[in-house]
């Protein structure tokens, strides 16, 4: 039993791993001017190729079972493949990776506040609160404990899109709970990725068309082989086997390791510095994960 823990600790310590390194490699693009949503579109759409001999099979079966869910498909697809990752990429145009992912790293609570506001769960006082502490510890990251930027609403807008960003993957791990899809894994995160990609294209054609064009250099070349075989492949069979293992509650605790890889990886590569701010935010979003952790349910 040791082993077979030990096994999913090391599936799930390496799905966090590359995710954060993702943050870490789309700061990098942002140097070599590799436009967001280009490499967002790319990333997908080679994840699609790579997957498409393991998923057409079933998804054509079920193709008719899959129309009559397609609202919530293409839902989950927006939020996720074309809001999401692209708004992550352009954010670090502008914003440190050490507030990108301290952000981020409220999700969970978010996951919580969408399941009360769509009534996918019932919640409690604790939980609340532990939203609202979140809240309060991304306000001081955005306003870098400034006050002033709070009155004069001058804010960083890597900063503010991050904040979008946070709230449409929150919004999409929470519609994913409203329904159980009797599909494969593996086939769903294909149909979300087809989804997703369909409505991303028009994004990635609009970017072109305002003069942001495609380098394919070494760095692009780099880039796209990592966000696509590690975050966007290897993490997400890596978290399936881990909460295969050791369930979904246990492996949930091992998302809170992003902040501290991705800080970690920020100051020794791009050497950002953290900051006081970022201490206080912190200290407001674990503050608000515990709180969230309470289990004592009222309707």
């Amino acid at each position: 039993m040791f082993s077979k823990n030990k096994n999913a600790y090391i599936f799930l310590i390496l799905a966090t791993l590359f995710w954060s390194g993702n943050f870490i490699v789309g700061k990098a693009a942002s140097f070599f001017e590799i436009p967001p949503f280009t490499l967002n579109f790319y990333r997908w759409l080679f994840a699609w190729l790579i997957l498409a001999p393991f998923t057409l099979k079933e998804i054509l079966n079920k193709k008719n079972y899959i129309l009559k869910n397609i609202k919530l498909i293409l839902i989950l697809g927006i939020t996720s493949i074309t809001i999401f990752n692209s708004i992550v990429y352009y954010s670090l145009n502008f914003t440190q990776v050490i507030s990108g992912v301290l952000m981020i790293s409220t999700i969970p609570v978010m996951i919580i506040f969408f399941c009360w506001i769509f009534k996918i769960e019932k919640t409690n006082f604790y939980q609340i609160l532990g939203v609202i502490f979140s809240l309060l510890g991304v306000v001081v990251i955005v306003t870098k404990a400034d006050l002033g930027k709070l009155l004069n609403l001058n804010f960083n807008k890597g900063d503010l899109w991050m904040v979008v960003a946070m709230f449409s993957w929150a919004m999409y791990s929470a519609l994913l709970r409203k329904k159980k899809f009797e599909l494969s894994q593996i086939s769903l995160l294909q149909t979300i990725i087809s989804a997703g990609l369909i409505l991303l294209l028009p994004a990635y054609l609009i970017e072109m068309s305002l003069g942001y064009r495609l380098n394919i250099h070494l760095p692009f070349i780099l880039t796209l082989s990592y966000v696509v075989l590690f975050p966007g492949l290897a993490s997400f069979f890596f978290w399936i086997k881990g909460i295969s293992i050791i369930g979904s509650n246990r492996a949930g605790i091992f998302l809170h390791l992003m902040p501290i890889f991705s800080t970690v990886m920020a100051i020794i590569i791009f050497k950002e510095k953290f900051m006081t701010f970022h201490l206080i935010g912190a200290l407001l979003i674990v503050t608000g994960i515990f709180l969230s952790s309470k289990r004592k349910i009222y309707d």
